[in-house]
């Protein structure tokens, strides 16, 4: 059997087995990715002679394409789960996945690929100057995730149903999430500035999402009503009319042709949060010229922020439990005790 059918028939598998909902996970996308590389180099070759040295050559094809350091390790580990695969079907001997077991990850510093910069926090300045810009549903997504460390894809999500309101500190079980295919149950306390957020979204039924695009678009086309200025008295002149009709094609071809979905993606969050951005800086150099611009920055870097302000105040247990960062070796134990310490922590600060 040569690479390219070992491929093939995990690709069959991988179709069927990276699925939630009906639908492909990012997963299949990225072993596929991991894929080509291999298939580009070596797809020709039988499998049995696939190595260790073959598969320092993939990852030598990725350092000289450019991918950074961290990326190659992944695409690498995913091509080793690919040859265990093929020997958990007896497709292959069981020496071709310890062979390439011994090839270690590239560590910082002792290879050439290339490095890329640590994700950290963003500062408040930041996050506030884009929350002027946002309609109300992604403004309360972002201070949502400022107070609880919760994931983006966890605070898109959110439904009256999936929230505890039985005690002084709520308690949000997202539907789906990322340790869900573990087993692992995620819980995050609400205090009493997520309540105080949330309040107005609430009143819908229980399995509606709280955050719409529908509804954020209605609020913005009400705000353009309301910013037009009915008692202008002055001539308009052909030359802002000529203007008025080329901003509004040049809208049309930006928007979007798909209606508007029931809930946010972490995709549209994101870029969300990217036009907040640009209307921030857009409406500071009409301000003041010389003000430094908003920085780009995205939803992941709230989950740091949070992390770095509860590890300072409360200690690493409290910043890993609000998290939501999963152990296996964690019984369920010490799990309600984290939960406790949790809920202590959204009290004082969420």
């Amino acid at each position: 059997m040569s690479i390219n059918e070992l491929l093939l028939r995990y690709i069959e598998f991988a179709e069927r087995y990276y699925v939630k909902d009906g639908k492909p996970t990012k997963e299949l996308v990225c072993m596929k990715e991991a894929m080509r590389p291999l298939r580009t180099l070596f797809g020709e070759l039988s499998a049995q002679e696939f190595g260790p040295l073959k598969l320092k050559a993939v990852r030598q094809h990725m350092i000289d394409a450019g991918l950074s350091r961290g990326v190659i390790n992944q695409r690498v580990n995913r091509i080793k789960r690919i040859l265990k695969w093929g020997v958990s079907e007896e497709l292959l001997p069981a020496a071709v996945h310890e062979g390439v077991r011994t090839v270690a990850g590239l560590r910082f510093g002792r290879s050439a690929a290339r490095e890329t910069e640590p994700v950290g926090p963003v500062a408040d300045q930041w996050v506030d100057a884009v929350v002027l810009h946002v309609a109300p549903q992604v403004a309360t997504m972002i201070e949502l995730q400022r107070f609880t460390g919760m994931r983006p894809g966890e605070v898109v999500k959110m439904r009256p149903c999936d929230i505890d309101r039985t005690n002084d500190v709520w308690l949000y079980e997202p539907y789906d999430h990322k340790n869900r295919w573990r087993g692992h149950r995620r819980r995050i306390p609400l205090g009493p500035k997520a309540q105080t957020l949330i309040q107005p979204f609430l009143n819908r039924p229980g399995d509606d999402f709280l955050f719409s695009p529908q509804e954020a678009e209605g609020h913005r086309n009400t705000q353009r009503a309301v910013h037009r200025d009915p008692n202008r008295k002055t001539k308009i002149y052909p030359c802002e009319l000529r203007a008025q009709e080329a901003r509004k094609v040049q809208s049309r071809s930006r928007r979007s042709k798909r209606p508007k979905g029931q809930r946010y993606t972490s995709d549209s969050y994101r870029r969300a949060i990217a036009y907040g951005i640009a209307q921030a800086n857009r409406s500071h150099r009409k301000a003041v010229p010389a003000k430094m611009e908003v920085p780009s920055w995205h939803p992941n870097q709230l989950r740091h922020s949070f992390a770095t302000r509860v590890r300072k105040d409360f200690g690493v247990e409290a910043a890993q439990v609000g998290l939501g960062h999963a152990r296996t070796d964690v019984v369920e134990v010490y799990a309600e005790k984290n939960l406790e310490l949790a809920a202590k922590v959204a009290r004082l600060t969420g």
